[in-house]
């Protein structure tokens, strides 16, 4: 028989953070209490005003195909969001609204990669980066962010990567898994560097409103209209509005990669669910008051969980600045434990405490585990002393 698989997916890592919630929640359905701390999703429901405008959607016949690159409303609302809260000023055919975040960079990817392009990851990296630059025929180039360094990478380090064949760098602010941010003098480096080499940048700012202890975001594109010409912002409604599986994310940027973009959606999605780019009009449209409640919710469950977790024996953790994961550093809790990889020491933090949390392996780091806090602040408590008690009863 001919192989069936094509190549490009036979390397494919399934997404980490994917596995363990359908593993928490195949436990779940066997009767065991676990607490999950694995999705990267609010815990609130869509604010009612979406879902209101939602249902007027569809009880007014508005069910059918949209253009490829979202409605024209919902552009012109994409449009005003980014002028009112990032001062940037864009057309529409500099925009595209597709099925998710996610979806939006895989096809940003399949438009600006061809074989053998690289694209530099700041390490710890969100997990599907790496897989959505291969799939495109694109070589992962990894740059390390160490805890020193708050998870962040350099100019510097930045400059020493560029190659020939660099097409592009990918910048994450705030950070999934980190939780951290990058500061504008920060980016103006980055960006200066970029413009020297005249690379790509593309800026994940999906968790741009779940900000702490007075940060503020900064977008990369903000800095000039030469950087902003070679930025892809890339962004969304899932974390700000609680609409993870409303799937509506967007990119905004060149004229000629956007368009390339609406091309490719054309022949793989279509349109963006029509009902759920109605529901996005009014997100962004509509009062902000909800977004900011969940903010300060996320904020409170911070400065009650954080220290918890820190004093846990062997783990090692920096403060997040925004986003809603702690990234523990918790290397000397697996040697004191006897686990000399992290997805062995996550494993059993499933299966012996019931708490499922993402290891630092699917991030590009082998000795963290991602933890959100996008959960009840009782249920939050009572993981922290679930592994608390784990690691006490292992320690030797």
């Amino acid at each position: 028989m001919k192989q069936l698989l094509a190549n490009r997916v036979k390397t494919l890592t399934p997404s980490s953070t994917l596995a363990i919630t359908a593993k928490a929640k195949e436990l779940k359905e066997q009767g065991i209490d676990v607490i999950g701390l694995g999705a990267g999703e609010p815990d609130f429901n869509t604010p009612q005003n979406i879902l209101d405008a939602a249902a007027k959607s569809m009880q007014q016949g508005l069910t059918k195909y949209t253009p490829a690159g979202g409605l024209p409303a919902l552009k012109q609302a994409i449009i005003t969001k980014l002028q009112r809260d990032n001062a940037l000023t864009y057309k529409a055919n500099e925009i595209i609204v597709g099925v998710g975040a996610k979806h939006v960079l895989y096809t940003l990817f399949q438009v600006i990669l061809n074989e053998g392009d690289e694209v530099i990851i700041p390490i710890p990296y969100w997990v599907s980066y790496p897989e959505q630059v291969k799939l495109a025929g694109g070589v992962p180039v990894y740059i390390e962010g160490t805890s020193e360094q708050q998870y962040k990478i350099t100019a510097q380090q930045l400059a020493a990567a560029i190659t020939e064949k660099t097409k592009a760098v990918i910048i994450n602010s705030p950070s999934n898994p980190s939780g951290m941010v990058y500061s504008r003098e920060e980016l103006e480096a980055l960006a200066e560097v970029a413009e020297k080499h005249d690379i790509l940048i593309v800026s994940d700012e999906i968790y741009e409103k779940l900000l702490y202890n007075g940060n503020k975001h900064f977008s990369i594109a903000q800095i000039s209209p030469a950087i902003k010409a070679r930025t892809i912002v890339i962004n969304g409604l899932a974390k700000s509005h609680s609409m993870t599986g409303w799937r509506i994310g967007y990119a905004a940027g060149d004229a000629e990669i956007i368009n390339a973009m609406t091309d490719l959606a054309s022949h793989s999605t279509s349109n963006a669910t029509t009902t759920a780019q109605y529901a996005a009009i009014e997100a962004y449209n509509g009062p902000q008051d909800a977004v900011e409640e969940m903010r300060h919710a996320f904020a409170s469950r911070l400065e009650k969980i954080y220290p918890q977790i820190a004093a846990i024996p062997g783990f090692k953790l920096l403060k997040p600045e925004g986003a809603f994961y702690l990234l523990p550093d918790v290397a000397e809790a697996m040697e004191k434990t006897g686990y000399d990889n992290v997805d062995a020491f996550a494993e059993s933090l499933l299966t012996e405490a019931n708490v499922a949390v993402i290891p630092g392996s699917g991030f590009g780091t082998n000795t963290t585990i991602r933890l959100s806090y996008a959960l009840s602040y009782e249920l939050l408590e009572e993981a922290v002393r679930r592994i608390d008690k784990f690691v006490k009863s292992k320690w030797q």
